[in-house]
């Protein structure tokens, strides 16, 4: 391979990181944007949700090594796989939004986002305990169908992740921008007690927001377990501080931000360890969120927001 064909493959591969810090970096959008309450829990979402793949797609008789699917089978095994996890992501959010925060919604100060973490250690641990520390192979029942793009490769599982990740960008941002329910979030993220007066149940706007953007997560979870062919307990930490990186980037709690904030930041990450090397790649990404938070908080689409209090 040329250099030219090197520095190719390092954008594909970006853009398909950064699909999937976009999709985990949503999750934080959505929950911002009406709380104002960063979700550090929302890591460890993630994390289980990849967990959920994997036990979703061994149910179904796929296990690492089992000969690929494909046509009808393997559209019926990734969709009814992606739906599942998507739902069980998005109902644990629920609960921690229901167990957890709802009862510290009325306090200022930094009391729920320290218990966002708290229940992220939670999780994180509850699956090293009833799982194990090793990491787990996960099933992949996709065909190694690939196409040379130029001096590069394009694979299946590339392909896969930019697809489902833009169908959901696309569906999130109709569902934000033209439902009864969207508009509804829109206004609360705007003024939460104005809504209220109008009508609008806040509460129950608020638990869309968690289950959007916990399901979102939980589906980025899928397609790292597909991209990777395995999952850890501690998938959530890195991939999380990344996307929460892409969102502050983008400009956190806009949601177009959040798409632009995870693809700029899978392709810093895949050419820059290309260009500098692979351990310099976080010294870079983060030193990005310090300096946008520094010189630009609003980040690259986002707006000084008014003061709620």
């Amino acid at each position: 391979m040329t250099v030219a064909d090197v520095y190719l493959q390092q954008i594909i591969n970006g853009l398909s990181l950064g699909a999937m810090y976009a999709l985990l970096a949503l999750g934080f959008t959505l929950v911002y944007g009406i709380l104002e309450l960063i979700n550090f829990a929302h890591f460890n979402v993630f994390m289980v949700g990849s967990f959920v793949g994997l036990g979703v797609l061994r149910l179904l008789g796929v296990m690492p090594g089992a000969p690929a699917l494909a046509g009808v089978a393997l559209v019926a095994v990734l969709l009814g796989t992606l739906i599942v996890t998507m739902l069980a992501a998005g109902l644990l959010g629920v609960a921690i939004e229901r167990l957890a925060l709802r009862p510290l919604r009325n306090l200022r100060g930094p009391a729920a986002m320290i218990t966002t973490i708290g229940i992220s250690y939670i999780l994180l641990n509850v699956v090293l305990l009833s799982l194990g520390a090793d990491s787990k192979n996960f099933p992949n029942p996709l065909p190694s169908w690939t196409m040379p793009v130029g001096g590069a490769v394009l694979r299946l599982r590339e392909v896969l992740i930019w697809l489902v990740s833009l169908a959901l960008m696309a569906i999130l941002t109709w569902f934000v921008q033209f439902t009864r329910l969207g508009k509804a979030m829109r206004a609360t993220a705007q003024d939460a007690e104005a809504a209220r007066m109008m009508g609008i149940e806040v509460d129950r706007i608020i638990i869309a927001a968690f289950f959007l953007g916990s399901a979102l997560a939980g589906a980025g979870g899928l397609m790292f377990g597909l991209y990777y062919n395995f999952t850890s307990y501690i998938i959530g930490f890195t991939a999380g501080l990344r996307a929460f990186t892409a969102a502050v980037l983008g400009g956190i709690g806009n949601v177009p931000g959040a798409m632009l904030g995870g693809l700029i930041i899978g392709l810093i990450e895949a050419l820059g360890g290309q260009l500098v090397s692979a351990s310099w790649a976080d010294v870079i990404i983060f030193s990005i969120l310090v300096l946008v938070l520094v010189f630009r908080p609003a980040g690259l689409l986002g707006r000084v927001a008014p003061n709620k209090s």
